[in-house]
């Protein structure tokens, strides 16, 4: 695989990830996908070329197991997404402990696991890309949202101490704001509610991410906010 790019994508389903995959395909890279449920995954990998691997993000043993097999079968990543989240929804004081702790360990702790594994590999390298993927609640805490909110905050606290700690050794770490619904399909219900230009277009998301990567080193942003011209904010 020398002096092709290589890319791996954490927590992929049939979204923002997919259209990630698709894009990076279209641009010569080769592409693992890391998924707990990877027999769901087998059109897009046809699609992508893609290698195919199960994590389980928030399991330390696991993130190693997939970051060795990605190294074995095409080489040290270039580019690392971690797109991977859970929700825990309703009033503090009916919330279930343990969906908020699944929540948490799986917004926010699956991603520095995942960070860690790449910055690992790239440092040694002395270059890479990093990048995480937020929402509204990553600067904004809404009501009965508390435990999504605690984990996007503290992933958009890795991303900005690792931006400051990894961008001076030449790795590229970005956080990305998705403030506002990704498009579904045509015929997806708050799609039809909200109008074409309502929720945010996955492929144009994507787009974004590989503007990112591709950022001269002079210029390096380590967040961007991406929402529909017509959301509130």
């Amino acid at each position: 695989m020398a002096g092709r790019e290589k890319a791996l994508i954490v927590g992929v389903g049939g979204g923002l990830s997919a259209s990630l995959a698709r894009l990076f395909h279209k641009e010569g890279m080769a592409v693992a996908l890391a998924s707990r449920n990877p027999d769901r995954l087998s059109v897009l990998e046809a699609e992508t070329r893609a290698r195919v691997y199960g994590c389980d993000a928030q399991d330390p043993a696991s993130v190693d197991a997939l970051f060795t097999a990605v190294d074995d079968d095409l080489g040290v990543p270039d580019i690392v997404v971690y797109n991977a989240s859970n929700r825990a929804r309703g009033p503090v004081d009916e919330l279930d402990p343990e969906a908020v702790r699944n929540a948490i360990m799986i917004s926010c702790y699956g991603g520095f696991l995942v960070a860690q594994a790449a910055a690992k590999r790239m440092i040694p390298q002395g270059r890479g890309t990093i990048m995480l993927t937020g929402a509204s609640a990553s600067v904004k805490g809404y009501p009965n949202s508390s435990g999504f909110a605690m984990g996007k905050f503290g992933l958009r606290g890795l991303a900005q101490s690792l931006a400051r700690e990894l961008q001076p050794k030449n790795i590229h770490v970005g956080h990305f704001v998705i403030d506002g619904g990704i498009k579904v399909s045509d015929d997806d219900e708050r799609t039809r509610a909200r109008g074409d230009d309502g929720t945010l277009d996955p492929d144009a998301i994507a787009e974004s991410y590989l503007h990112m990567h591709r950022q001269h080193r002079s210029s390096w942003t380590w967040e961007i906010e991406l929402r529909p011209w017509v959301e509130n904010f």
